[in-house]
C-alpha cells in the first residue's frame, strides 16, 4: 500500500522539488564526495583497498559463524549509508512523486524507458542491494518491467566512479570491456526481462492501488516516515539472513583464488558473481587480488560482470515487485552475460 499525499496538502511541483532536494544532497555525500576522494587514491596507488573476499590472505576464510559475522559487519561498514538513503529515496517516490509522472516517463514498454532508465543511474552509482529500494518504489509507482531493471542493474554495473577505479587499478582496457559488456548486459537483460515478465505484475500493480491508498492524511513527513519504516520493515530482515549466510560460504563460492583458467572455471565464477553480494567497487579489489595470485583473465572477466550486476539478497528484495520468473529471467541473463565476457576476456587479455 502506497502513503501518497493527499493532492492538497502539497502539490506535485513542490513534492518533486523536495525529492530532487533530499537525492541530490544523499548522493553528494553518501556517493560523489568520497569517490572523488576515492579516485585520487586509486590513480596514485593503483589500489583502493584489500579484497572484501579474503583481506590480505589468499583464499577465503573457512565456513563458520566467525566467517559470516565478519563478512557482514565488513559488508555493513561499507554500505549502510548508502542503503539508509536507497531506502529514504524508494520511500520518497511513493510518496512525493506523482505516479503519472513517473509513468509518463518510464511507464512504457520498449527501448526508450529502457534506455531513460540505464541514464538516469549513471549519476546514482549504487551497489545492487542499496538500488532495490529505490527500485522498489519505482515499480511500485507503475514505471516498467524494463526500466526498472535497466535503472537497477546500471547503477552497479555502469558506475562511472567505478569504471575510474577501474581503470587506474585494473588498467584502462578492462574498463571498456566493462563499459562495453556493460551497455550490452543491461540493455539486453531488461528488454528480456520486460519480454518474460509475468503478465499478471503490471494487472496486479495496478488493481493494487486503490483510491484510499493513494491519498492517506497527514503531512509529507507524517507519511514518508510510514512509508519509509514499512519498507525497512518489509525488506531487510531477510537482506540481512541472506548477507550472513553468503558471507558465510564465500569459501565454498571461491574455494581458491589462485592461478586458474578455462571455461570451468569461467562457469563457476559467473555463477558465484551472480549470487554473491559486495559493495560499491568491490568487484576491483577482489580482482586485482586475484590477478596478483595468478587467476586468469576468463575468470577475471566473468567476475567483472556478474559481481556487482546483481545478488541473492537484492534478487530477494525484488520479490514483492517482480515475480519469481522476472527474477530468473535476470540472474540467468547475468550469469549468461557474466560466461560469455569471461570467454570473450580469455581471448582479449
Amino acid at each position: 500500500m502506497q502513503a501518497r499525499l493527499n493532492e492538497k496538502s502539497l502539490s506535485p511541483f513542490a513534492g518533486v522539488m523536495i525529492f530532487a532536494l533530499v537525492a541530490i544532497i544523499g548522493f553528494a555525500y553518501v556517493k560523489w564526495i568520497p569517490y572523488y576522494t576515492k579516485a585520487f587514491l586509486a590513480q596514485s596507488h593503483h589500489f583502493i583497498g584489500d579484497s572484501i573476499l579474503s583481506g590480505k590472505a589468499a583464499s577465503a576464510p573457512s565456513v563458520s559463524w566467525s566467517a559470516a559475522a565478519d563478512y557482514a559487519m565488513a559488508y555493513g561498514m561499507a554500505i549502510w549509508k548508502a542503503l539508509v538513503l536507497g531506502l529514504i529515496l524508494g520511500s520518497g517516490i511513493k510518496v512525493l512523486l506523482p505516479n503519472q509522472w513517473l509513468n509518463a516517463v518510464l511507464g512504457r514498454m520498449g527501448f526508450r524507458s529502457v534506455a531513460l532508465g540505464g541514464l538516469f543511474a549513471i549519476p546514482c552509482m549504487m551497489c545492487t542491494c542499496c538500488a532495490a529500494p529505490v527500485a522498489v518504489g519505482m515499480r511500485q509507482s507503475r514505471a516498467s518491467v524494463g526500466s526498472v531493471v535497466s535503472w537497477w542493474i546500471s547503477n552497479p554495473v555502469l558506475n562511472p566512479a567505478t569504471l575510474v577505479f577501474m581503470g587506474f587499478v585494473l588498467g584502462w582496457g578492462w574498463a571498456l570491456f566493462r563499459i562495453v559488456f556493460g551497455i550490452a548486459m543491461v540493455l539486453g537483460i531488461a528488454l528480456l526481462a520486460e519480454r518474460y515478465a509475468d503478465p499478471r505484475e503490471a494487472v496486479s500493480l495496478e488493481q493494487g492501488l486503490t483510491p484510499e491508498a493513494e491519498s492517506q492524511q497527514g503531512s509529507f513527513l507524517t507519511c514518508w516516515w510510514r512509508e519509509f519504516m514499512t519498507l525497512t520493515i518489509r525488506l531487510i530482515p531477510e537482506y540481512l539472513v541472506l548477507v550472513l549466510l553468503l558471507g558465510a560460504s564465500r569459501a565454498w563460492l571461491f574455494p581458491v583464488l589462485g592461478a586458474h583458467d578455462g571455461i570451468g572455471w569461467i562457469v563457476a565464477m559467473a555463477l558465484a558473481g551472480t549470487l554473491f553480494v559486495i559493495p560499491t567497487a568491490g568487484e576491483v579489489p577482489i580482482v586485482q587480488a586475484m590477478f596478483a595470485l595468478g587467476m586468469g583473465a576468463g575468470p577475471a572477466g566473468a567476475l567483472i560482470m556478474t559481481l556487482p550486476a546483481v545478488s541473492l539478497p537484492s534478487l530477494a528484495m525484488l520479490g514483492r515487485v517482480f515475480s519469481l520468473r522476472t527474477r530468473l529471467v535476470i540472474a540467468t541473463g547475468v550469469a549468461f552475460s557474466g560466461i560469455v565476457a569471461g570467454l570473450v576476456a580469455m581471448i582479449v587479455f
